[in-house]
């Protein structure tokens, strides 16, 4: 429902391409605004940066702008969106989708085709562009995105990050006047991220593409918007330069947002250093070494770096014996691993995308056969081991865990696996609120899952799979669309867990937030395991780790270009304030 007046299309060359008008919106059945009186313009070539905490109102705002909302979701209206002067109430979706190229948060929900080249030709296909014309795009567009090479795959044998980039690379074909990207890198690796949001800058630079992208990567944005909107709440809450934005920190915590990691461990030695506290904070690792130059010299103590954690020696709860895996199209994607991992330990798994991660995990889990080699969970080999027996053994969140969920309420979901073993009902209720507390989804219990975010409904699964109260637990991606606090109580989880003595397997490409958590890290490249040890020891193998296109934190980069800080070692923020004695006054 549209209760705005209809907006006159501009007049101006000089005009703003995006212009929103005291609009507010509520889905349909609720009574919560989840954008609340929003005004504000956008210029063509500029690059927006909208961030903000899980719920904030980030999604609904980027499908304002392509008509998408309201007029697919319906829901009640106020005030007006005009792109390049036409009402997206008014207009067609169809005629707006000309001008907006659109990445959805999940990347399933846009591909339909059964290869990388015909997903990318879809959409240009229904819109008559010529065969020559299309098949130029296709190629220059799978080109910027690293899929040269995978046009005939079926788009299901991609990982999760191939399929984000594919989705990437079907809008960027469109070639539209503005591209909306809501977390468009959510499930790449840091070297992947850092070439798509070069893609952006390149496309604003060479043709003034306007850019809107909802994200939480902070770094990334901070190096190329123009602009920073902080929504919460569904208002915005703060706008500017990113200097500003960034810069400040408490600020930003308030709203449970992520500063940029270097802005974070240059906040820690400006407090232990006693530098100008008034002084702007840096927000790019450049800036930041630039500063350290022209500022008195760092007194680090010695032997400040603290002892480093005693390595733990158990049984394996989870290993394999030159595993190696074939897909029926020829590609390798497990190539002679041998991997132990200790009951009671807490691993991280890291690697590009399509390293073969998940489908080592996939091993573990017995949902795919070795072409040779063994896999075995507490020593005993799986290969005989029935896949019910397996789920007892192992606790599983894949990286698309809002597919695993199909029940209608959140306690109903979090319970089922136990009321399909038969279990009392006592029994099952009281594990159901036991696993929702650990999850702060209490608020939620009697909700439909589809309802929540989908940050939220990650949380579910990882409600459910902890209901079984399994030995080993693999998450795949679990932080995926979570904000800062959202993601720090989930390892916070896994981390209690760890403490009660199971077996935690993270597969993640966010390595900001492995510091304090995981105690080894294995990474893979080309299906193989290319680096295996202690975290700190991995994050400093700088040669090692380019090889695997792996871009450590920026405050180990930080550690690297500023030679007081080299015997520390620091892995994090947080790890330096430690190091250096001081309160960790700092996100992450």
């Amino acid at each position: 429902m549209h209760m705005g007046n209809l907006a006159a299309a501009p007049g101006l060359a000089d005009a703003p391409l995006i212009r929103f008008e005291k609009v507010s919106y509520a889905y349909p059945g609720s009574d919560r605004q989840v954008l609340k009186d929003i005004d504000l313009t956008i210029d063509r070539g500029e690059i927006i940066g909208v961030i903000g905490p899980t719920g904030a109102g980030k999604s609904t705002f980027c499908l304002a702008l392509n008509g998408i909302v309201p007029q697919f979701f319906s829901g009640t209206f106020f005030g007006t969106v005009a792109v390049a002067g036409l009402d997206t109430i008014e207009t067609p979706t169809s005629r707006l989708a000309r001008l907006v190229g659109m990445v959805f948060e999940d990347p399933e929900t846009q591909i339909t085709a059964t290869t990388v080249e015909s997903e990318v030709a879809f959409a240009l296909e229904n819109l008559k562009v010529p065969t020559p014309d299309i098949s130029r795009r296709v190629r220059d567009a799978l080109a910027m995105v690293g899929l040269t090479g995978y046009e005939t795959k079926h788009p299901a044998n991609l990982s999760g990050g191939q399929k984000q980039r594919l989705s990437i690379a079907s809008a960027l074909a469109l070639a539209p006047d503005i591209i909306v990207l809501d977390e468009p890198t959510s499930q790449l690796d840091p070297a992947a991220s850092e070439d798509i949001f070069a893609i952006l800058l390149k496309l604003k630079r060479e043709s003034r593409t306007t850019v809107v992208i909802a994200t939480h990567a902070s770094e990334e944005l901070a190096q190329i918007a123009d602009r920073i909107l902080l929504i919460s709440d569904g208002r915005i809450a703060a706008e500017g330069p990113p200097s500003d934005v960034f810069s400040a920190s408490a600020m930003l915590r308030e709203h449970r947002v992520r500063p940029p990691d270097i802005t974070q461990s240059f906040d820690v030695l400006r407090r232990h250093a006693g530098w100008n506290a008034a002084a702007a904070l840096p927000i790019t690792l450049p800036a930041a070494v630039a500063a350290v130059a022209t500022l008195p010299d760092l007194e680090i103590a010695a032997g400040s770096a603290g002892k480093p954690r005693e390595s733990k020696t158990t049984a394996p709860a989870l290993s394999v014996d030159n595993l190696t895996y074939t897909y029926p199209d020829g590609t390798e994607a497990l190539r002679g691993i041998d991997l132990t991992i200790g009951q009671g330990e807490f691993v991280g798994i890291l690697g590009r995308n399509g390293s073969g991660k998940t489908t080592l995990v996939r091993h573990f889990l017995k949902l795919m056969a070795p072409t040779t080699g063994a896999v075995r969970v507490t020593g005993e080999d799986i290969a005989a081991m029935k896949v019910s027996e397996m789920a007892r053994r192992i606790g599983y969140v894949s990286q698309n865990a809002h597919q695993q969920i199909f029940s209608d309420t959140v306690a109903g979901e979090v319970g089922f696996a136990l009321s399909m073993m038969k279990r009392p009902k006592p029994e099952i209720d009281a594990a159901v609120e036991k696993s929702l507390a650990l999850m702060d989804l209490a608020w939620a219990a009697d909700r439909h899952p589809i309802s929540l975010s989908r940050g939220d409904r990650l949380r579910v699964a990882i409600a459910a799979v902890l209901a079984l109260e399994p030995q080993i637990l693999i998450f795949d991606e679990p932080t995926t669309g979570q904000d800062w606090r959202g993601s720090l109580a989930i390892l916070d989880t896994l981390k209690v867990l760890n403490g009660l003595g199971k077996t935690v397997v993270l597969v993640t490409h966010h390595l900001y937030l492995l510091p304090g958590f995981t105690e080894r890290l294995v990474i893979m490249n080309g299906g193989k395991v290319v680096l295996d040890g202690p975290l700190r020891q991995v994050f400093y193998e700088s040669a090692r780790l380019k090889e695997a296109a792996i871009i450590p934190p920026q405050t180990v980069r930080f550690a690297e270009a500023v030679p007081a800080l080299r015997g520390l070692s620091p892995l994090g923020p947080r790890d330096l304030a430690e190091r250096l004695g001081l309160a960790p006054e700092v996100a992450a």
